[in-house]
């Protein structure tokens, strides 16, 4: 909770400072991610946080936690009935605080900004979500439920969402990951592959009896970076551009005095609506079997780890146009379209059926040793996202 007085207060000359000081307890209670950091705090604190916010304010409280100690929360205001239901999806956990210039759980207000880790990314977005569904719904019960889904695990695995989607769904989302009040309509997916390249174990001084694993590695690491040149100037997506893939980590070898009888290397595939883990697959089981064909002793094992698909939502989709109407309306101008390199919530609410979009603050500092939001467009952002609920769930 807030200090009596805090130091600096949440700017007192603002006309509405409701969404900036629930930002500030948010940021005040340590949510780091476990599993990004070992020993995380983890989401219960927050979550439990959140939870009594919205029930004092008349919200249905529902607390999921297949995952010990890393519940997600979803609160619903039931509506009267024939309306449609509104999602408002944020996730609660963060990034590391270690590195962070300055103290990440103290927000700190300068020059119209609050700085502290997950003001941008994203507990901004959860604290304009909940006070824009608080307000709509204040003055008596809309038609449609609104339904707000504060999850855990965003930052890794996206196990929050996923378990909420196991129980609940609705007739539209909004995701409120920062986007600078920008509507985001597409982004990446990712796949992830280890390539094992087998070589054989033997002493330094036999090089007849060695097959060196690193070397022969090479040869695919080459054959990875034409393939990206080739993505590069393949057919783009309107808003995504093409798909990447790069070498992300490489192990191989044991000591200077012996063949290495294997290489490890773990790569990324970017992927764009249209491409997906299998098309990857086969994409590098082909590139890898040319190789087998073309370079002597060249043995591998390709196996598929972590992937996410990419998303893309439909622009005529009743959500997005209702959105983009309040937008322009607060804006006092049409808001820039866009797409994102990186992969959210979206895609797992859009695979479950969920006509989305993702709508945020403006700031800077995702992940970065400084972060901060600006102020003034959280509650322009609250301001939208309380018009756009009460629109769509009339």
């Amino acid at each position: 909770m807030l200090p009596e007085n805090p130091s600096p207060t949440v700017a007192a000359d603002r006309p509405d400072p409701e969404a900036g000081r629930l930002l500030a307890e948010l940021i005040r209670i340590d949510s780091v991610n476990p599993d990004l950091v070992p020993g995380g705090a983890g989401e219960r604190a927050v979550a439990e946080f959140c939870g009594a916010w919205l029930a004092a304010r008349g919200f249905e409280i529902h607390s999921l936690e297949k995952r010990p100690g890393r519940p997600s929360l979803v609160a619903i205001a039931r509506g009267t009935g024939g309306g449609r239901s509104l999602m408002l999806n944020g996730h609660l956990d963060t990034v590391s605080l270690a590195d962070y210039d300055g103290d990440p759980l103290d927000p700190q207000i300068r020059d119209g900004r609050m700085y502290g880790r997950g003001t941008f990314d994203m507990k901004g977005g959860i604290a304009a979500m909940m006070v824009a569904a608080a307000r709509a719904t204040s003055h008596g019960r809309l038609h449609g439920d609104v339904i707000l889904a504060c999850v855990a695990d965003e930052e890794y695995g996206s196990s929050g969402t996923e378990e909420v989607l196991e129980s609940f769904t609705a007739d539209a989302a909004i995701v409120t990951e920062p986007s600078h009040l920008e509507v985001t309509l597409a982004h990446k997916g990712f796949a992830w592959f280890d390539v094992e390249i087998q070589g054989r174990a033997a002493h330094g001084s036999r090089p007849e009896l060695g097959i060196d694993a690193i070397a022969r590695a090479g040869h695919f690491l080459v054959a990875l970076e034409t393939l990206g040149r080739r993505l590069a100037q393949g057919p783009a997506h309107p808003l995504l551009g093409t798909g990447t893939v790069h070498a992300s980590v490489i192990h191989g070898g044991e000591e200077a005095s012996t063949y290495p009888a294997h290489c490890r290397i773990t790569l990324e595939r970017r992927t764009v609506p249209g491409e997906h883990a299998d098309t990857v697959e086969r994409e590098l089981t082909e590139l890898l079997d040319g190789l087998a064909a073309t370079v002597p002793d060249f043995r591998y094992r390709l196996s598929r780890g972590l992937h996410r698909e990419p998303f893309e939502a439909s622009p005529q989709a009743d959500v997005v146009r209702t959105l983009t109407h309040h937008a322009e309306q607060v804006l006092g101008h049409p808001p820039v379209v866009r797409a994102e390199p990186f992969w959210t919530d979206c895609a797992l609410l859009d695979r479950a059926g969920i006509p989305c979009l993702l709508f945020g603050v403006d700031g800077e500092g995702a992940h970065a040793a400084t972060e901060y939001v600006d102020l003034a467009s959280l509650d322009r952002l609250t301001d939208i996202l309380t018009a756009t609920i009460t629109d769509f769930c009339s």
